[in-house]
């Protein structure tokens, strides 16, 4: 991985210690030096830039206030002989604060924290979430019956059994359980609760009529209590 860096500072001799310093780096990249930050702004609109080496004190306009100004702000790196900007700095969740002259050793501390904020950031958005199975599996007289999500088309609760109807098939899954187990098995955004004694597959439902509902040649009813959040449903869709 590598660090695409652009330096910014007014004087030629600060630029020009900035760029040998990255170009020691293996993981950082140079890509430019810019004299203000009004070069800077420019640079930015043409590249992609990761990390920035921003002088603070510089003609015309501030490096705080470039920063301030940035809608999508790559990482910063304040590079400056003023001490009196660091509690500014720090406001502007600026990666790090260093002092000129800038030993060599006090940079590539700088730039490994640049480094080890990219890779967080990188594991963050690979990390995947947690999986969803489209499936579960429930106890059907002494066996395990697996049951596939997508293919329910409501659940209706009969005390301590519960039938789990699918489709395309013409008798249901009977087993011991509750219904709040079985709810809580569902995705939320695509079941819902429409009854004290049903859930139905809200993709399944073919029409609504009187409180209740058709799901092939099915007719399920529609508690007075549940008929507000369905009809929110049906507004949506």
């Amino acid at each position: 991985m590598k660090l695409k860096c652009l330096a910014v500072d007014d004087e030629s001799l600060g630029r020009k210690m900035l760029e040998e310093n990255i170009r020691q780096v293996p993981f950082l990249e140079w890509v430019g030096t810019c004299k203000n930050a009004f070069e800077a702004m420019e640079v930015l609109q043409q590249l992609h830039v990761d990390l920035i080496f921003l002088d603070i004190q510089m003609p015309g306009m501030l490096g705080t206030k470039l920063l301030e100004t940035l809608p999508q702000k790559p990482m910063v790196i304040f590079v400056t002989a003023y001490s009196n900007f660091a509690v500014e700095s720090y406001d502007l969740d600026v990666v790090d604060y260093l002092m000129k002259p800038t030993p060599f050793d006090r940079f590539l501390k700088a730039a490994n924290k640049a480094l080890e904020i990219k890779q967080k950031d990188l594991a963050f958005i690979k990390t995947p979430g947690p999986e969803v199975n489209d499936f579960f599996y429930v106890s059907v007289e002494y066996s395990l019956v697996k049951v596939r999500i997508p293919d329910i088309t409501h659940v209706e609760g009969m005390k301590d059994y519960v039938k789990i109807f699918l489709h395309g098939t013409a008798k249901p899954v009977i087993t011991k359980s509750t219904l709040k187990g079985i709810e809580e098995k569902l995705p939320a955004n695509s079941f819902m609760r429409v009854h004290k004694s049903f859930i139905v597959n809200l993709d399944r439902i073919e029409s609504i009529r009187n409180r209740e509902i058709r799901i092939g040649p099915r007719e399920i009813p529609v508690g007075e209590s549940n008929m507000e959040e369905l009809m929110r449903f049906v507004q949506k869709g």
